[in-house]
């Protein structure tokens, strides 16, 4: 535990300091990774029509962002927020991280998603009903609910992923949660903004008010789930490590 916060302060050091061009592209990245498994999503739901399927197929996704390294908007709540916790980044630095992450991963998903259902029309069907869930849901309990569960999910497997350094450990969360986010059709700031775009590209019966309505409902959800519910915890269980860090901030860990 004591090394998983060491980890934890050093990662998000580094990521709260990123320079610019290596933050947008890292971000980029992120959203062309979901993409892919969004890809993989609408192909196995296409086909099968079972929604837990496509939920595993879109772990694909998130075995990309692992091993690629690249950054989504919800991972960015425990690791950066621990290290601006400890002392070790500000607030400035997490806004800017925050946000120049969320809007690549929106720009970059918005361009892929576009390849995809113009690649193979024959998904757009699927995307518009896929999409029209969370707009049929709406600003209310349930999407709020969804939305703060899908935050605490992808915080939960930050947190499992940075309690190992081993690749193969690492893989088992991003599979499990990554299925588990999709199948179950949690509100996912990210993923589903991308599945918006793609009914959008194709004729959607909604429009893009609609999708940032839906889309900052999502993020505020998302937030509060990742911060009150796994990292605000997380560090309640390290209180001295915490007390430590913030005496000493400057203090390599």
């Amino acid at each position: 535990m004591e090394d998983a916060f060491d980890r934890l302060v050093d990662e998000g050091e580094d990521r709260l300091r990123r320079p610019l061009l290596p933050l947008v592209s890292v971000g980029l990245l992120g959203g062309i990774d979901v993409g892919t498994g969004l890809l993989a999503y609408l192909v196995v739901k296409h086909e099968t029509g079972n929604g837990l399927l496509a939920g595993l197929a879109f772990s694909v996704g998130f075995v990309a962002l692992l091993m690629a390294r690249s950054e989504l908007f919800t991972e960015n709540f425990l690791v950066p927020v621990t290290a601006t916790v400890a002392r070790r980044g500000t607030l400035a630095q997490l806004g800017r991280l925050w946000g120049v992450t969320l809007l690549t991963n929106l720009l970059a998903g918005w361009v892929i998603t576009w390849i995809v259902v113009t690649a193979l029309p024959d998904l757009a069907p699927t995307a518009i009903a896929s999409a029209e869930h969370f707009v049929d849901l709406g600003v209310g309990r349930e999407s709020f609910a969804l939305a703060v569960l899908a935050g605490a999910v992808i915080t939960l497997m930050t947190r499992l992923q940075h309690a190992t350094e081993s690749m193969g450990v690492k893989l088992v969360p991003a599979v499990l949660f990554g299925a588990l986010l999709a199948g179950t059709q949690l509100f996912h700031s990210v993923l589903d903004s991308l599945l918006m775009f793609a009914a959008l590209h194709v004729g959607a019966p909604f429009g893009y008010l609609d999708w940032l309505r839906m889309a900052a409902w999502a993020v505020l959800g998302n937030v509060l789930g990742g911060l009150v519910l796994v990292t605000a915890v997380r560090l309640l269980r390290v209180p001295h490590r915490v007390a430590e860090a913030r005496e000493h901030p400057g203090d390599a860990t």
